[in-house]
């Protein structure tokens, strides 16, 4: 999914495939684990609202690096993990609120499941509703059930990869790249999903870190 996100000032998704570090993975691994552990206890034991406004705004004021370097090379079904995909996620949602705002409406009409209502967005959605969207499930982070807001974010996913799924059909014919960017962003939503949702498990069964 890396690729697929830039920070606010246009930091290309490929340099994180690029960082290497200067420790050994193991230790590497440790640091994420302890790090998400930490910021996650800290502010679920006390979630100042200031300091939750601050978490969720970091991004849009310091970059992703921070995080990436922190978090991104963390397995997919941890702690650290759901962290990095959570963040990303939003992040998307904000650089183009206008696609995402378009791919999930359309994916609200085809979908056919009740993904639309667990991801929380109001009904027509447009950018300012997505933007507001993805403030909330963040903030569900270190404010409410961490499970719910997995679930929400895996739930937005589905709704995205579906709309993405069935605009990529439409452009099909007319615009095969679109279509073809389209079909990939529908498949690394789907995959990403996936994740979120098997995070929201282990985490209810006490088994995410």
């Amino acid at each position: 999914m890396a690729e697929e996100f830039h920070k606010p000032t246009k930091f290309p998704g490929k340099i994180f495939e690029s960082f290497q570090g200067g420790i050994d993975p193991a230790e590497s691994s440790r640091i994420a684990h302890e790090t998400a552990l930490a910021l996650l206890a800290r502010v679920r034991h006390d979630p100042d609202p200031d300091v939750v406004d601050r978490l969720i705004a970091y991004t849009d004021e310091n970059g992703i690096d921070t995080i990436a370097e922190l978090w991104s090379r963390a397995t997919a079904r941890s702690l650290p993990g759901a962290l990095w995909r959570i963040y990303l996620l939003r992040l998307m949602i904000r650089e183009d609120p206008h696609e995402s705002s378009y791919l999930f409406q359309r994916g609200s009409e085809v979908i056919g499941t009740i993904d639309p209502v667990v991801a929380g967005a109001s009904m027509p959605t447009g950018p300012d509703e997505i933007r507001t969207l993805a403030d909330r499930i963040l903030r569900g982070v270190f404010e409410g059930d961490f499970a719910v807001a997995l679930e929400r974010a895996a739930a937005f996913c589905r709704v995205s990869a579906a709309g993405s799924a069935s605009v990529a059909d439409d452009s099909d014919a007319a615009e095969p790249a679109r279509s073809a960017d389209l079909t990939t962003r529908a498949l690394r939503l789907s995959t990403l999903a996936h994740e979120l949702g098997s995070c929201a498990k282990l985490w209810r069964h006490e088994s995410l870190d």
